[in-house]
């Protein structure tokens, strides 16, 4: 177990990070691109402007982790080891990623670009969305009973085919949940 360690501007592109369990760790501009991250276990961390693009991160354990100003392009979430699960998002690019059919109550995804995410079958209940732009993201099936949209912007939600009870948008946001029936707002 690697404990209260501090990791700077490593690039884990050629070299694989060892694989280990990493609690209480922080990792600040790391590069992670196309990098082997499975089966890593990551336990109360903090990534501070790293990218993550295109990892593999196959049974890996997020557990309380906070990612700030982390470019995370096409990630596979829902891959990742589910089991106590929870992380934080500021700030961050997660385009082209998915969360297939997780269970990600409570999570927050602040002011990030969420262009093309897949929300598909998530359980997002009291999720946090403020600030983030979520054009083209994907919500079907997905339980987001008391998510906070405020200030969330081009997102495009069908309230038939997902659950809203108690959701929070603000009201320039409400275009968002009436698309699907194609009706004009001046």
């Amino acid at each position: 177990m690697i404990l209260d360690q501090v990791f700077k501007n490593q690039k884990y592109t050629q070299s694989i990070l060892p694989r280990d369990e990493y609690e209480n760790c922080i990792f600040e501009n790391c590069n992670f691109e196309n990098s082997f991250l499975d089966n890593q276990n990551f336990m109360e961390c903090e990534f501070i402007d790293c990218n993550f693009s295109n990892a593999n991160i196959a049974r890996t354990t997020f557990k309380e982790v906070i990612f700030t100003d982390c470019k995370m392009i096409g990630l596979k979430f829902e891959h990742c080891n589910d089991f106590l699960i929870h992380f934080t998002f500021n700030n961050c690019t997660l385009n082209l990623s998915s969360f297939y059919g997780l269970r990600l109550k409570n999570q927050s995804f602040i002011n990030c670009n969420l262009t093309e995410v897949d929300f598909t079958k998530c359980d997002l209940i009291n999720a946090n969305f403020e600030g983030s732009n979520l054009e083209n993201a994907i919500f079907s099936e997905t339980n987001l009973q008391k998510a906070n949209f405020s200030e969330s912007k081009n997102f495009n939600i069908n309230p038939e085919r997902n659950k809203l009870k108690n959701a929070i948008f603000s009201k320039d946001g409400l275009i968002g949940l009436l698309n699907k029936y194609q009706i004009k707002v001046h």
